[in-house]
């Protein structure tokens, strides 16, 4: 931690906090993810932890934030991330309901890029959604928080069942408890088109089980 300057907080999530900082020895901004070890622990989140870094750490694509690298302590994990300057897509849509369409395309067209990417490389992200897309310096969005993130399986491996992800942006297969694949990714951006575009998920509803019957 010595080799950093820390700055203002960030971001806040469940499981840690992040913070702007600059790395002394070239000055350098990064941004710091600071996780606390006994939370992690006491819900046996460490090896999902440990899969994150592994998979974000090995990606260099302009639309996927860059992880340069992690140190760990007694106490904490801290994760060394690109720092995008403009926060989450989430709070821009929150200032502005929706998105005009040339913007909106452009920012499919990056998420696309980005799915592309990381699907040849047999990841799935499994949460896209604003709150997990930061705005870069150019303006351009970049997909982030890789804990849901795994490898897609293989003829060796067993298929994929485990829910996660956000109920809004589920996949129909997700939600009815069926193996899936990457497409639970390609059907989560059709959820982000539509909600740039209209202001809202387009199966939300008032009620867990109403939702998960509109997106069925």
């Amino acid at each position: 931690m010595n080799d950093f300057k820390i700055g203002r907080q960030i971001g806040k999530g469940k499981y840690g906090r992040v913070y702007l900082a600059i790395y002394k020895a070239s000055g350098y901004i990064v941004a710091l993810k600071i996780l606390l070890k006994q939370e992690l622990q006491h819900e046996k989140l460490l090896k999902q932890l440990e899969r994150e870094v592994e998979i974000q750490g090995n990606l260099d694509h302009p639309n996927v934030l860059k992880l340069y690298g992690y140190f760990q302590d007694d106490n904490h994990i801290v994760m060394i991330l690109e720092f995008a300057q403009y926060g989450t897509l989430y709070d821009f849509l929150k200032k502005s309901q929706r998105i005009s369409e040339g913007r909106s395309a452009r920012y499919v067209a990056q998420i696309a890029r980005a799915l592309q990417f990381i699907h040849q490389k047999r990841i799935i992200h499994r949460d896209i959604k604003p709150e997990n897309l930061l705005v870069g310096r150019n303006g351009e969005l970049k997909l982030a928080d890789f804990g849901w993130a795994t490898y897609a399986p293989g003829l060796s491996s067993a298929p994929l069942t485990t829910v996660c992800g956000t109920l809004d942006y589920l996949a129909p297969e997700m939600v009815r408890r069926l193996p899936y694949n990457e497409n639970v990714d390609v059907w989560a951006l059709g959820i982000l088109c539509y909600e740039l575009l209209v202001g809202v998920p387009p199966f939300e509803a008032i009620g867990f089980h109403e939702t998960c019957r509109r997106i069925i």
